[in-house]
């Protein structure tokens, strides 16, 4: 299974859906969508020769649930999930798809519970949002012994550099400007 590295584009709408796809990147992100445009998403996706991440919860008319990812692995059969459900990132990896754990971190507390989830789950990524706080990237990628995928409030290219050096695998971003970044 690959693991994402670099800058990941996120798409957050459709008119950055093409401009992705153009990238030189291999994989991408679909933070937004409905269930009905999902599976021609990834198809496009995939026949452009990348790798599809899409986000579980944000995925409109999906359930979280065993159907409702059996429906995304027999139907939509993206490359990897994100989800901040300790029950998705569990299905995910029992039917071994790249399971990437979201933390959304506000404070210690946050922090130490979203540690225990991950080491309960046992996700292939973790993405910490907002993505930066170096020193907490460095913290979880040393504690956890999990890639880190920095996200969130990422606007200039000196901030990916400075999440890349504390530890982080990837960078996730739906700021296009940063898509061209190495």
């Amino acid at each position: 299974m690959e693991i994402p590295t670099g800058v990941l584009p996120a798409i957050r709408n459709m008119k950055d859906f093409d401009k992705a796809l153009e990238s030189s990147h291999n994989f991408i992100v679909l933070l937004e969508t409905r269930l009905s445009q999902l599976k021609s998403l990834v198809d496009y996706t995939k026949r452009s020769n990348k790798k599809v991440l899409v986000h579980f919860d944000l995925i409109q008319g999906l359930k979280a649930d065993e159907y409702g990812m059996e429906y995304l692995l027999r139907e939509v059969k993206p490359d990897g999930i994100l989800s901040t459900r300790g029950n998705i990132i569990k299905l995910a990896k029992k039917h071994k798809l790249l399971a990437i754990q979201r933390m959304f971190l506000l404070d210690s507390m946050a922090l130490d519970h979203n540690l225990k989830l991950v080491d309960r789950f046992k996700p292939d990524c973790i993405e910490v949002l907002p993505g930066l706080m170096t020193s907490i990237v460095k913290k979880i990628s040393q504690e956890s012994n999990i890639p880190v995928i920095a996200g969130g409030l990422i606007n200039e290219e000196e901030e990916v550099s400075g999440v890349m050096e504390a530890g982080a695998i990837a960078v996730s971003t739906s700021n296009s400007r940063l898509w061209e970044f190495q």
